[in-house]
Protein backbone atom coordinates (compact mmCIF):
# COMPACT_ATOMS: atom_id res chain seq x y z
CA UNK A 1 0.00 0.00 0.00
CA UNK A 2 3.02 2.35 0.51
CA UNK A 3 4.15 2.03 -2.97
CA UNK A 4 1.09 2.52 -4.56
CA UNK A 5 0.52 5.80 -2.37
CA UNK A 6 3.69 7.13 -2.79
CA UNK A 7 3.01 6.50 -6.95
CA UNK A 8 -0.43 8.28 -6.79
CA UNK A 9 1.28 11.26 -4.21
CA UNK A 10 3.93 11.65 -7.00
CA UNK A 11 1.80 11.51 -10.44
CA UNK A 12 -0.63 14.48 -8.60
CA UNK A 13 2.90 15.93 -7.58
CA UNK A 14 3.68 15.98 -11.73
CA UNK A 15 0.65 16.85 -12.82
CA UNK A 16 0.61 19.81 -10.23
CA UNK A 17 4.06 21.25 -11.74
CA UNK A 18 3.20 20.61 -15.22
CA UNK A 19 -0.17 22.80 -15.02
CA UNK A 20 1.85 25.63 -13.21
CA UNK A 21 4.12 25.52 -16.06
CA UNK A 22 1.55 26.63 -18.58
CA UNK A 23 0.88 30.03 -19.35
CA UNK A 24 -2.12 31.38 -18.52
CA UNK A 25 -1.32 34.79 -20.41
CA UNK A 26 -1.26 35.12 -24.58
CA UNK A 27 2.01 35.80 -25.83
CA UNK A 28 1.86 38.79 -28.45
CA UNK A 29 2.54 36.58 -31.12
CA UNK A 30 -0.36 34.49 -30.72
CA UNK A 31 -2.64 34.77 -33.69
CA UNK A 32 -5.74 33.90 -31.71
CA UNK A 33 -6.09 36.95 -30.22
CA UNK A 34 -8.62 39.30 -31.14
CA UNK A 35 -7.69 42.57 -28.91
CA UNK A 36 -5.39 44.13 -31.46
CA UNK A 37 -1.83 43.78 -29.71
CA UNK A 38 -0.19 46.16 -27.88
CA UNK A 39 -1.49 50.10 -27.48
CA UNK A 40 1.31 52.24 -28.97
CA UNK A 41 -0.68 55.12 -26.85
CA UNK A 42 1.43 53.69 -23.81
CA UNK A 43 4.81 53.42 -25.19
CA UNK A 44 5.00 57.37 -25.47
CA UNK A 45 3.97 59.60 -22.36
CA UNK A 46 1.39 62.33 -24.21
CA UNK A 47 2.01 66.22 -22.81
CA UNK A 48 -0.61 67.45 -20.06
CA UNK A 49 -3.24 69.24 -21.28
CA UNK A 50 -3.61 72.82 -21.90
CA UNK A 51 -6.42 75.38 -21.39
CA UNK A 52 -6.88 77.43 -24.39
CA UNK A 53 -7.29 80.84 -24.59
CA UNK A 54 -10.63 80.93 -26.27
CA UNK A 55 -13.70 78.38 -26.27
CA UNK A 56 -14.03 78.94 -30.24
CA UNK A 57 -12.93 75.64 -31.96
CA UNK A 58 -10.33 76.30 -34.94
CA UNK A 59 -10.87 75.90 -38.22
CA UNK A 60 -9.29 72.19 -39.03
CA UNK A 61 -6.64 72.40 -41.45
CA UNK A 62 -5.37 69.10 -43.12
CA UNK A 63 -1.83 68.43 -42.25
CA UNK A 64 -1.94 70.65 -39.30
CA UNK A 65 -0.06 69.98 -35.93
CA UNK A 66 -1.97 68.44 -33.45
CA UNK A 67 -2.21 70.91 -29.73
CA UNK A 68 -1.65 68.43 -27.77
CA UNK A 69 1.00 66.49 -29.88
CA UNK A 70 2.37 68.94 -32.38
CA UNK A 71 5.41 66.81 -33.61
CA UNK A 72 4.03 62.65 -33.08
CA UNK A 73 7.07 61.67 -35.48
CA UNK A 74 9.96 63.12 -34.03
CA UNK A 75 8.97 61.85 -30.31
CA UNK A 76 8.56 58.43 -32.03
CA UNK A 77 11.67 58.99 -33.15
CA UNK A 78 12.93 60.07 -30.03
CA UNK A 79 11.72 57.78 -27.82
CA UNK A 80 13.10 54.93 -30.20
CA UNK A 81 16.60 56.07 -29.87
CA UNK A 82 16.99 58.14 -33.20
CA UNK A 83 17.99 61.59 -33.76
CA UNK A 84 14.79 63.57 -34.84
CA UNK A 85 16.70 66.02 -36.03
CA UNK A 86 17.42 64.02 -39.67
CA UNK A 87 13.47 63.64 -40.06
CA UNK A 88 12.37 65.49 -43.36
CA UNK A 89 8.63 65.66 -43.47
CA UNK A 90 7.33 63.52 -46.42
CA UNK A 91 10.92 63.80 -48.28
CA UNK A 92 14.15 61.26 -47.93
CA UNK A 93 17.27 61.39 -46.37
CA UNK A 94 20.14 62.43 -48.69
CA UNK A 95 21.86 59.37 -47.71
CA UNK A 96 19.28 57.18 -48.29
CA UNK A 97 18.43 58.35 -51.60
CA UNK A 98 20.10 55.95 -53.52
CA UNK A 99 19.02 52.70 -51.40
CA UNK A 100 15.61 54.43 -51.95
CA UNK A 101 15.69 54.56 -55.92
CA UNK A 102 17.37 51.02 -55.77
CA UNK A 103 14.65 49.36 -53.80
CA UNK A 104 12.01 51.20 -55.78
CA UNK A 105 13.34 50.49 -59.38
CA UNK A 106 10.69 48.19 -60.26
CA UNK A 107 8.12 50.18 -58.94
CA UNK A 108 6.48 50.48 -55.84
CA UNK A 109 2.94 48.68 -54.95
CA UNK A 110 0.38 51.36 -52.67
CA UNK A 111 -1.92 48.59 -51.70
CA UNK A 112 0.97 46.43 -50.48
CA UNK A 113 0.01 46.66 -46.89
CA UNK A 114 -3.68 45.39 -47.82
CA UNK A 115 -2.49 43.07 -49.85
CA UNK A 116 -0.28 41.11 -46.98
CA UNK A 117 -2.91 41.31 -44.61
CA UNK A 118 -5.98 39.97 -46.85
CA UNK A 119 -2.76 36.59 -47.98
CA UNK A 120 -2.06 36.52 -43.78
CA UNK A 121 -5.65 36.24 -42.76
CA UNK A 122 -6.67 33.60 -45.80
CA UNK A 123 -3.15 31.96 -44.58
CA UNK A 124 -4.50 32.07 -41.30
CA UNK A 125 -7.77 30.85 -41.93
CA UNK A 126 -6.18 27.52 -44.16
CA UNK A 127 -4.24 26.93 -40.87
CA UNK A 128 -7.10 27.42 -38.87
CA UNK A 129 -8.88 24.08 -40.15
CA UNK A 130 -5.67 22.11 -39.34
CA UNK A 131 -5.91 23.14 -35.04
CA UNK A 132 -8.32 20.76 -34.32
CA UNK A 133 -5.25 18.60 -33.70
CA UNK A 134 -3.74 20.55 -30.94
CA UNK A 135 -6.00 19.59 -27.90
CA UNK A 136 -3.33 21.31 -25.93
CA UNK A 137 -3.78 24.63 -27.16
CA UNK A 138 -0.09 25.42 -27.98
CA UNK A 139 1.71 28.42 -29.40
CA UNK A 140 0.71 28.37 -33.27
CA UNK A 141 3.20 31.03 -34.03
CA UNK A 142 6.20 29.73 -35.48
CA UNK A 143 4.39 26.24 -36.91
CA UNK A 144 2.25 28.60 -38.81
CA UNK A 145 4.98 30.83 -40.25
CA UNK A 146 7.45 28.17 -40.51
CA UNK A 147 7.61 28.19 -44.50
CA UNK A 148 8.43 31.83 -44.62
CA UNK A 149 11.15 32.01 -42.20
CA UNK A 150 14.61 32.55 -44.21
CA UNK A 151 17.62 30.36 -43.59
CA UNK A 152 20.69 32.71 -43.81
CA UNK A 153 23.05 30.36 -44.24
CA UNK A 154 21.30 29.23 -47.18
CA UNK A 155 20.91 32.72 -48.41
CA UNK A 156 24.58 33.57 -47.81
CA UNK A 157 25.56 30.72 -50.06
CA UNK A 158 22.92 31.82 -52.98
CA UNK A 159 24.37 35.14 -53.02
CA UNK A 160 27.84 33.92 -52.75
CA UNK A 161 27.44 31.35 -55.82
CA UNK A 162 25.90 34.37 -57.49
CA UNK A 163 29.36 35.87 -57.25
CA UNK A 164 27.32 38.85 -54.84
CA UNK A 165 29.70 40.15 -51.94
CA UNK A 166 27.32 40.59 -48.72
CA UNK A 167 29.92 42.75 -46.06
CA UNK A 168 27.71 42.12 -43.19
CA UNK A 169 28.15 38.60 -43.12
CA UNK A 170 29.96 36.90 -40.36
CA UNK A 171 33.57 35.64 -41.72
CA UNK A 172 34.02 32.11 -41.69
CA UNK A 173 35.46 30.08 -39.23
Amino acid sequence: MGALMRAIILSVLTLVTLAACGNTERPLRDTRTSDGGPDEFSVIPSRPLELPATTALPTPTPGGVNRADPTPKADAIRALGGNPAVQIAGGIRTSEAALVAQTARYGVNPNIRTELAERDEAARKRKKLSNVFNPLNRDRYFPLYAGQALDADAELARLAALGIIVPTAPAEQ
